[in-house]
């Protein structure tokens, strides 16, 4: 029998983080968490007070997590579907993401600074 773990660790990022879409800019934080989860890359959650929130849809799509909880996801209005999650309701351990939203690198472009 296998057992499923994972190593999930927490922190404010310390870096400003944005988003864009085509050039547009979709999110500003200098206030978001980093999430290191064992070897994958460092996925940034950012408050929704620094994200364009009317740029977002709401989809029917989620998804679960054993370490983190259930995610529901945005698509960006004009751009690409689901592009965006968030969990809402995070598993105790990683509760400092509630309410955050997280992009995929693939789908917008993300830079530090």
């Amino acid at each position: 029998m296998s057992r499923i773990t994972s190593r999930i660790t927490t922190g404010p990022a310390g870096v400003r983080v944005r988003v864009a879409f085509n050039g547009e800019l979709i999110a500003d934080s200098r206030d978001a968490i980093v999430l290191q989860e064992g070897s994958y890359p460092p996925v940034y959650y950012l408050p929704r007070k620094d994200v364009k929130m009317d740029r977002l849809a709401r989809t029917s799509h989620r998804s679960h997590c054993p370490f983190k909880g259930d995610a529901s996801y945005y698509s960006l209005k004009g751009g690409p579907e689901n592009a965006v999650w968030s969990y809402e309701q995070p598993i105790a351990t990683v509760a400092a993401i509630k309410e955050h939203l997280a992009f995929y690198p693939d789908k917008v472009e993300i830079s530090t600074s």
